[in-house]
């Protein structure tokens, strides 16, 4: 089977266990969320998942890209797969417990000195979660990504439902009924705290629905295996932090540096809302990352692997720019997935969705530091891109608010894209099609451009133009790519 329809099939079925959770959670919850709660109260969600996402990567310590690398060099992938499981299980563990024992002075340290629960929710979501990763990385490693992408589903749909049963349906029947059995389990004063909850019960459900994946096969732990995967995966733990550092800490940095402490929540709020538009940009590199790192590791046994990856370079481009396009061409309905009052942080939108990107496109490129077992440099990079986002948030931040987060980001990931490149060229040289990846670039931003100096009054007229600026964008592909898809095609 031709190796780019492969990695499509593999990604789009991926897609429905990410693409699709995502999107219901973007297309209900946002919205949702972004109508019952105040400015303020939004702005709590946003910076306490945004120290989810930085642990996350802390508990993980990138024993997941480790699993993929040693299931494809050692002959017992069981072995492979039981020890990396142990090692999250009991590593996650020590965490539930130490956060569970200083919870209120954690609680204090980051202001929630009221709500130390907040910290409880999260270190059980957190270690829940970590545990579940070598499973769920197992799953893609033998491309069950069926069941894969079920229990994904079924994740965000019960967390969904219990967000609308808790914030939506109780407050009606109480209103109705003071005296219904619903003030067993609700009370008005959890208020966004139902939100954490909600996620919750939803992980717990998911670590159920894996333990026959965890059980299947003897848990045993092979030590020097381990030290052999700690030694290849302490490398990506420093790029995961680092990464996480470029993605999540513009939520916390605008809570300290924000020039007018009083209204700080409130401003975070209308940059987590405006940065979830992006989120269509952020599903594909996430979904593509699913189907790609197995896929890259498999490929590389083959003779044409490079140009393999140059082509699936160019076409994640190409599907990249469609949805920049897609996004901001379209942004007047867009912009309707979140509240009136979120929407004066539009202008952040098109920086963001390039920044991210910028980030799938270094992805595509760190394939040469993970294949040559040189994932230090990895680290290197990484480490530089959170420098740069530390730097230009202490310094934008106070002048120009969020907008110095967003160019933060878009400044990061495009310098992290460009060494990475660079250093690639020396040590795993790729033949990418640059004419047509800047080509196609030039073509995108130059048709959003045009876009931007059209101020027609009517809205229906201004999405016709949009419209035929995006068929034109389309278009152009499919007439230069044709005869690639031909030969894929007769492949």
């Amino acid at each position: 089977m031709n190796p780019l329809k492969q990695l499509a099939g593999q990604t789009a079925v991926y897609g429905m266990g990410t693409i699709v959770p995502r999107m219901l959670n973007y297309l209900l919850l946002t919205p949702f969320y972004t109508r019952i709660f105040q400015l303020g109260q939004y702005g709590v969600v946003t910076e306490l998942y945004a120290y989810v996402a930085f642990l996350m990567v802390l508990l993980t310590y990138g024993m997941e890209t480790a699993f993929f690398r040693f299931a494809e060099t050692e002959k017992n992938t069981a072995r492979v797969y039981s020890t990396s499981l142990i090692s999250l299980f009991t590593t996650s563990i020590f965490f539930i417990i130490v956060v569970l024992i200083f919870s209120q002075p954690i609680a204090d340290l980051i202001q929630y000195s009221s709500n130390k629960e907040y910290v409880t929710y999260f270190a059980l979501i957190v270690g829940i979660d970590a545990i579940c990763a070598i499973p769920f990385a197992r799953l893609r490693q033998q491309n069950k990504a069926s069941r894969f992408a079920i229990i994904k589903i079924i994740n965000v749909s019960v967390n969904i439902g219990f967000n609308f049963f808790f914030l939506w349906l109780c407050p009606i029947l109480i209103a109705n009924n003071p005296e219904s059995f619903v003030n067993i389990i609700y009370s008005e004063d959890i208020g966004v705290g139902y939100a954490f909850i909600s996620n919750l019960i939803a992980t717990v459900i998911t670590l159920i629905l894996l333990i026959p994946d965890i059980y299947k096969i003897k848990l045993i732990i092979d030590r020097d295996l381990l030290k052999r995967m700690l030694k290849y995966a302490f490398p990506l733990l420093i790029v995961g932090l680092a990464g996480m550092i470029n993605e999540v800490s513009d939520k916390v940095f605008l809570k300290y540096l924000l020039p007018f402490p009083e209204t700080a929540m409130q401003q975070l709020g209308i940059y987590g809302a405006n940065f979830k538009l992006a989120i269509l940009m952020t599903l594909f590199i996430q979904m593509f990352r699913f189907a790609a790192e197995p896929f890259f590791f498999a490929q590389a046994k083959e003779r044409n692997s490079k140009k393999v990856y140059a082509d699936v370079m160019k076409y994640f481009v190409i599907f990249g720019l469609i949805i920049f396009l897609g996004v901001m061409l379209y942004i007047d309905i867009v912009k309707y997935f979140i509240g009136k009052e979120f929407r004066e942080g539009l202008n952040i939108v098109p920086i963001v969705l390039l920044a991210n990107l910028f980030l799938g496109i270094f992805f595509n490129l760190s394939i040469w530091y993970k294949l040559n077992n040189i994932t230090r440099y990895g680290a290197y990079i990484a480490l530089l891109g959170a420098f740069i986002t530390v730097l230009l948030n202490v310094i934008f931040i106070p002048v120009i608010g969020y907008l110095g987060s967003a160019l933060a980001h878009f400044a990061c990931y495009f310098t992290m894209m460009v060494v990475s490149f660079f250093l690639g060229r020396k040590f795993f040289p790729i033949n990418y099609n640059l004419k047509a990846i800047f080509g196609y670039f030039s073509l995108a931003l130059t048709l959003y451009y045009i876009s931007t100096l059209l101020h027609i009054e009517s809205q229906t007229y201004h999405l016709l133009i949009n419209t035929i600026l995006m068929l034109i964008f389309l278009s152009i592909v499919f007439f230069i790519e044709k005869p690639n898809f031909s030969k894929s095609g007769a492949n």
